[in-house]
């Protein structure tokens, strides 16, 4: 056999080699062969040749494999049992970037779908690996290596903690100074899932300078940084008073408030999620974005938005609402309260009409002022309704409770409070019951529209167990009134008349 002969048999091999593995690539591209190829025995065939000599082919198998290991769980788990990861870390100092592209997307796709899985692949070394490509001069491998190391972190505390002992957070700080956007969003994400388990690693984070960076990007013209980087600001906000103080400090309000104003609804929802963060700690930290016009802004953003776009906002003038009367008013002034209303009404899901009856609770409960601005938007029978539904979610039907109780406490306004005397069940109507014991006694005007409105003949109808709080407020109302209307407006009083009337002789 000659020496031509020769060569071109290597060469055939060679090109057959390249046929296969990029037709592999171009069928696991679509979902519906996926489960075909793996049956075919498709992942034993990939594995030699991602030690092939040919740098190609070693790409084209990793990408291959990644799109197997990206389809389920299933596929990511046959990947780990191959053996595939350790040789794929191994081979990653090595390699070119285009390798190191492909075995990135790999450990991403594998990592994604379980701490189990993303375990498998700390276990074999692919964080540290990861980590080293960070400090690769190619944009491209650094974005692919922060990206997967971000679906490790995302998964628990633990995961993370072992993404940033690996030395991940300064390099990531570094990327999002880096020129390239899609670079840039990728390690705001990742810093963003490190930040969201426990406030040590929300601290492991800033205390590498990340929240001046990130603040620097609050305005940039890309919505999907933003997204990110916003993201970011709220994980780290929300575990502590010194965390949310620092995000503040770096001077992100006012100008973040003007991104309530962004096309992308999804930064709107960000800045949203990062303010309610902010103002949960403290009534100083709510004071800040009140002042700065955090809150009438997002109170205009609620009416522009649906679903849940809207929690976000919904829970975040609770939290503000929550801290003091001042604070409550606040939200009341800014007209905070119709629009929670029309959540209420028009949101078809459960838990975002759990969140917005608790947050009118947190408005209604301070003051009979506060309660009033509850009751006049005709809130009470809506939260009555909420509760006493049975299709109700359990959620649901303890906030919109707990609201009703709450703001019937401070309520003074007897106009609102009648309609309750006719629907409530006992548990509440005791409640509404006490607050017409408390008022009538010193409001002449309010104790004739009592009588002429049917509430005092509501009242003698209600059947309460003597001696129970109930039938203290129903004696102390029925002092309010001369015996002979009470009377009156008792039931079978009439039948009594009638009786009387009967045995009535004239003279």
């Amino acid at each position: 056999m000659s020496q031509r002969h020769i060569i071109q048999v290597f060469e055939q091999y060679q090109k057959a080699r390249m046929q296969f593995v990029q037709s592999v690539a171009d069928l696991t591209a679509r979902p519906q062969n996926v489960e075909i190829l793996q049956n075919a025995g498709v992942m034993s065939m990939l594995r030699p040749l991602m030690l092939d000599v040919v740098p190609s082919i070693q790409q084209t198998a990793a990408l291959a494999l990644g799109r197997l290991a990206d389809h389920s769980d299933d596929l990511a788990e046959a990947v780990v049992k191959e053996d595939i990861l350790p040789q794929l870390v191994n081979s990653l100092a090595s390699q070119n970037r285009f390798y190191k592209k492909a075995a990135a997307f790999v450990l991403r796709a594998v990592a994604k779908h379980s701490p189990e899985l993303s375990q498998a692949v700390v276990a074999c070394g692919g964080v540290e690996a990861l980590v080293l490509c960070l400090e690769e001069f190619d944009p491209g491998v650094k974005e692919a290596a922060a990206w997967a190391l971000g679906f490790i972190a995302r998964h628990n505390a633990s995961l993370s903690q072992s993404v940033v002992d690996a030395g991940a957070v300064p390099l990531l700080v570094l990327c999002l100074r880096e020129p390239e956007m899609a670079l840039k969003r990728i390690a705001a994400s990742t810093l963003s899932d490190i930040s969201k388990h426990t406030p040590e690693l929300a601290h492991t984070v800033v205390d590498t300078g990340a929240i001046a960076q990130l603040a620097e990007m609050t305005l940039n013209p890309d919505a999907k940084l933003k997204r990110q980087v916003f993201s970011a600001l709220s994980q780290i906000s929300k575990h502590s008073v010194s965390l949310a103080e620092m995000v503040i400090e770096a001077e992100i309000f006012p100008a973040a408030v003007a991104c309530l104003r962004d096309p992308d609804e999804y930064v709107r929802k960000n800045v949203t999620t990062l303010m309610r963060e902010v103002v949960k700690h403290t009534p100083e930290l709510s004071q800040v974005i009140v002042n700065c016009g955090g809150m009438a802004a997002v109170i205009d953003y609620l009416g522009d938005c649906h679903g849940s776009l809207r929690l976000p906002g919904i829970i975040m003038l609770g939290y503000v609402a929550a801290h003091s009367e001042s604070l409550a008013m606040a939200v009341i002034l800014s007209k905070g309260v119709p629009q929670l209303a029309l959540c209420l009404s028009e949101e078809p899901e459960h838990h975002i009409k759990a969140a917005s009856a608790w947050s009118i609770g947190q408005i209604g409960r301070h003051t009979p002022e506060h309660a009033r601005a509850v009751a006049t938007a005709n809130l009470l029978p809506k939260l009555l309704q909420l509760y006493m539904d049975a299709s109700s979610s359990e959620d649901l039907q303890l906030k919109s409770k707990t609201a009703l109780k709450s703001v019937l406490q401070k309520c003074t306004h007897l106009p609102a409070l009648e309609p309750l005397l006719y629907d409530a069940p006992s548990n509440i109507l005791k409640h509404v019951v006490c607050q017409f014991s408390k008022v009538l006694p010193h409001d002449s005007k309010a104790r004739r529209l009592f009588v002429t409105s049917g509430g005092l003949k509501k009242v003698q109808e209600i059947e309460a167990e003597p001696g129970s709080p109930l039938q203290e407020y129903i004696n102390a109302i029925n002092s309010c009134f001369p015996e002979e209307i009470v009377r009156y407006y008792s039931p079978g009083y009439s039948e009594v008349l009638l009786e009387r009337l009967e045995n009535y002789q004239p003279a």
